[in-house]
């Protein structure tokens, strides 16, 4: 027995949705557009509609018609947080597929973030972040020995560094400095993410520190642009703010959906 003809419309609907014939804030065809593509009365387009906008994937603007709603889920990055606190924040279960774990001479580029010599052994750690099964992310982390030990004996498919370190070692992460900017995928980091080489991702460069300051390790992680964007909301006040408070930033969040080659 075929569907009801307002279920097969919002079946269409969701599968062109879902593969990206709608991108996100595209308004759809108008329901007169659907009547007569479909050969439906107004009422069945009204039904189909109904049901994509109370699944979250539409939403509607009075007099405008309806638009693809934006699927990415956000999660907030004023405090300092690791992928997994992000993820779980955003409704999205986090795990990690490991790359490379692996003692390396370090570049010179990442020695001075880590405060080695060039050349120094270090851990590099390369991962695929995956959001639901699926790449989101890939990272790759470098580590002082010293904490490269600490957190060896774990699981970093489940595991944060972030998370070992603070429950099981009792190691406080105080603070972290990022970098943000817009990059071509490297080849690695493209086949990883499952997207064309030289795509455009996004680079978040993050050095993070103990609370006597000292670096815990340097990392880069690429963003699939699909899966994350940054949405930033601002404050202006009546006085004039100190340069040593730093800007006013109320929210500076990731926003997730369901060659700087350092090798």
């Amino acid at each position: 027995m075929a569907a009801p003809r307002h279920e097969q419309l919002s079946d269409w609907l969701r599968t062109r949705i879902a593969d990206g014939t709608y991108a996100p804030d595209e308004q759809l065809p108008s329901e007169h557009a659907l009547c007569d593509q479909f050969d439906v009365s107004r009422v069945t387009v009204r039904r189909a509609l109904q049901t994509l906008e109370s699944e979250g994937l539409i939403y509607r603007k009075q007099g405008l018609g309806s638009f693809v709603q934006d699927q990415r889920l956000r999660s907030g990055l004023v405090r300092l947080t690791d992928f997994a606190e992000d993820m779980a924040q955003a409704g999205i279960a986090a795990s990690s597929r490991i790359e490379k774990n692996a003692p390396v001479d370090v570049p010179a580029a990442v020695a001075d973030k880590l405060d080695v010599e060039p050349g120094a052994p270090v851990r590099r750690l390369d991962r695929t972040r995956l959001g639901d099964g699926e790449p989101v992310a890939f990272d790759y982390t470098w580590l002082p020995p010293d904490y490269a030990a600490l957190i060896d004996p774990y699981d970093l498919t489940q595991n944060t560094i972030y998370s070992i370190l603070e429950t099981e070692h009792g190691i406080e992460v105080r603070r972290g400095r990022y970098r943000i900017e817009a990059v071509n995928a490297p080849d690695a980091v493209a086949t990883a993410l499952r997207i064309s080489p030289n795509q455009a991702v996004l680079l978040i460069s993050r050095l993070s520190m103990d609370a006597d300051d000292a670096p815990i390790y340097y990392q880069q992680r690429y963003y699939r642009t699909d899966r994350v964007a940054y949405e930033l909301e601002l404050e202006r006040g009546t006085a004039p703010t100190p340069a040593t408070a730093g800007m006013p930033l109320r929210d500076f969040v990731p926003v997730f959906t369901p060659d700087n080659d350092p090798a």
